[in-house]
């Protein structure tokens, strides 16, 4: 069962990103990139793991059109993908290049400041 869910995790990863790409035409959508796709056990919900470019407001305005959206692209989905049941979407912002970002800064203010 685990490589199933392996395998229709990368397939609807790859699928969100086709239909995010192409067939959305919300103007609230800015430049999104889906990280992953992570499914339970059941294949009945996956958390779709995105990094959005932008300021916080951009991410806050695309965040809100993906989840208006979400109904579409489960649609899409079930048109694209074979599944009996099709997983409840749950898009997650990841956050985690701007806390590398923000490590990374702190770290070159240290290096350089004059050593007494």
């Amino acid at each position: 069962m685990r490589y199933r869910r392996l395998r229709v995790q990368d397939l609807l990863q790859e699928e969100i990103s086709s239909i995010i790409q192409r067939d959305i035409k919300d103007p609230g959508l800015g430049f999104i990139t889906i990280l992953e796709v992570k499914m339970t056990e059941d294949l009945k919900t996956a958390k779709v793991v995105c990094s959005v470019y932008g300021e916080h407001e951009e991410k806050e305005k695309t965040m809100k059109a993906l989840n208006r959206s979400k109904g579409y692209i489960k649609f899409l989905l079930g048109q694209r993908i074979k599944l009996r049941l099709m997983p409840e979407i749950n898009f997650i912002l990841d956050n985690s290049y701007e806390k590398i970002a923000r490590i990374e800064e702190i770290l070159k203010k240290e290096i350089h400041v004059p050593q007494d």
